[in-house]
């Protein structure tokens, strides 16, 4: 029976369910309650005008009342939007799409404390086979000085020019996102501060996947982490500049590892002039030149637990006559070194399964089907406290090659295995056979050798 008191608190609660009701109707993810709405600036999905000016104007009020800006699914074309200051500008992933209405960045922002970009679809301006050269320049979405960086769940496209992210001075996170197409780079950090790059797709990028640089040698720190890096051209050319799948340059103490990278036309990691670099846990499928590389000017690396499948050479720890040494190479598994390269070496070569010169262990690996070397020991004079211990060898010409060139330092060649090889291990004078096979006791010849243990079959 309905009374007076029942009826004055059905009405009561009447405004609180229909307030729920709207509440539970609104399509906003959380964290984006009081969004901005993108139409009531004149930003509108699908318009074939550029809608830069009112996008602009959008940004400023979002910047001004420190609101995110949530963009509906649809086209937007735009060009050269300065991003403002702690700015959440989120879009529906693989439908919001901001598309170039003119040549360079699409996004720009520099020396923010804070800024967030998720969900958003990036589409560049298409070019030419023949306009593919010259200097990239900038990235679709170019950002620096960034402190808090987060880029997640985003999608760059387009076979442009530029590189997809150029990120410099940057902190933050990059991670699951999907960029294919540039001809630059896909992922260019310069000087970073603190970065992590992890769980993304680059692929079919022009000149490389993902770069870690800095202008000057010195730590960074970057954590370059589960990526999926294939198909990576070498449109500029060079000798290992460009078509590396990961490239390390100056950057000290950054971590490469659980990355899959395929289809890179030089290397799948490069590490250059890279102080305390750890490689580890990689996959590097079907590299045109050396699979893993660290070179050049470095003290500290460690390529651990890498698998190396078809490759010209698979893992080089050399240039010590510029300071290249200091580190450990073990438990990796390479396999199909093929000896073809993508241009004419001036040096060694290629068909080597590991080389080393400096201050290395090589310890644990094993290695199968290879060209030339499965084992390459020092370069003329420049050797130096290798120690070459418990390896497995089979199917090669030579299982070990060991520099006895004059001015050579010490090598330790002991307890490893060889099957199906030409000779175990001979001693060169860079690329000039010097010796007779060498199994054990090659000390009254080369004193600086020890070698004992080893094994063929």
């Amino acid at each position: 029976m309905t009374t007076r008191r029942t009826l004055f608190f059905a009405l009561a609660g009447l405004p609180v369910a229909l307030a729920g009701r709207r509440a539970g109707a609104s399509s906003l993810p959380d964290g984006f309650r009081g969004a901005l709405d993108a139409t009531d600036f004149g930003v509108r999905p699908g318009r074939r005008a550029d809608q830069s000016k009112a996008f602009r104007a959008l940004l400023a009020e979002a910047a001004e009342r420190r609101l995110p800006v949530l963009l509906p699914p649809g086209d937007y074309r735009l060009s050269r939007i300065t991003l403002p200051d702690g700015l959440t500008l989120a879009g529906t992933p693989g439908a919001t799409r901001l598309i170039a209405s003119g040549a360079g960045p699409v996004l720009i922002a520099e020396n923010l404390a804070r800024l967030t970009l998720t969900g958003l679809t990036l589409t560049g301006l298409t070019i030419a086979a023949e306009d593919l050269s010259g200097d990239p320049g900038s990235g679709l979405v170019d950002l620096a000085g960034i402190a808090r960086l987060t880029i997640d769940n985003c999608a760059i496209s387009g076979r442009t020019r530029g590189h997809g992210l150029n990120l410099r001075r940057c902190g933050g996170r990059i991670r699951d996102n999907d960029i294919a197409g540039p001809q630059g780079v896909g992922i260019f950090a310069t000087d970073s501060t603190g970065l992590s790059i992890t769980g993304n797709t680059v692929a079919d990028c022009g000149n490389g996947g993902i770069l870690v640089h800095r202008s000057q040698t010195g730590p960074d720190g970057t954590l370059v982490s589960g990526n999926r890096v294939a198909r990576i051209a070498s449109l500029a050319g060079g000798t290992g500049q460009t078509g590396n799948g990961i490239n390390i340059f100056r950057a000290g103490d950054v971590v490469v590892s659980g990355n899959h990278v395929s289809d890179c036309a030089l290397s799948a990691i490069r590490a250059n002039a890279a102080n305390n670099v750890l490689i580890s846990a990689n996959q590097c499928l079907r590299s045109g030149e050396t699979a893993i590389y660290s070179e050049f000017g470095f003290e500290g690396a460690i390529v651990t637990g890498n698998v190396v499948d078809t490759a010209a050479n698979g893992i080089a720890i050399v240039n010590f006559d510029a300071g290249g040494r200091l580190a450990t190479v073990g438990q990796n598994i390479i396999r199909d070194i093929t000896g073809i390269g993508p241009y004419v070496s001036d040096g060694a070569g290629f068909g080597y399964g590991i080389s080393a010169e400096a201050d290395t262990v090589i310890t644990g690996n094993v290695i199968e089907k290879v060209a030339r070397w499965a084992l390459m020991i020092g370069w003329g004079p420049y050797l130096r406290n290798v120690s070459v211990t418990g390896n497995i060898v089979r199917v090669a010409p030579l299982g070990c090659g060991v520099t006895v060139a004059d001015g050579a330092g010490t090598a330790l060649i002991a307890d490893n295995l060889f099957e199906s090889v030409g000779d175990a291990v001979l001693g060169y004078r860079w690329t000039e056979k010097a010796s007779a096979e060498l199994v054990d006791g090659a000390a009254k010849t080369f004193p600086h050798l020890t070698l004992s243990g080893n094994r063929r079959v």
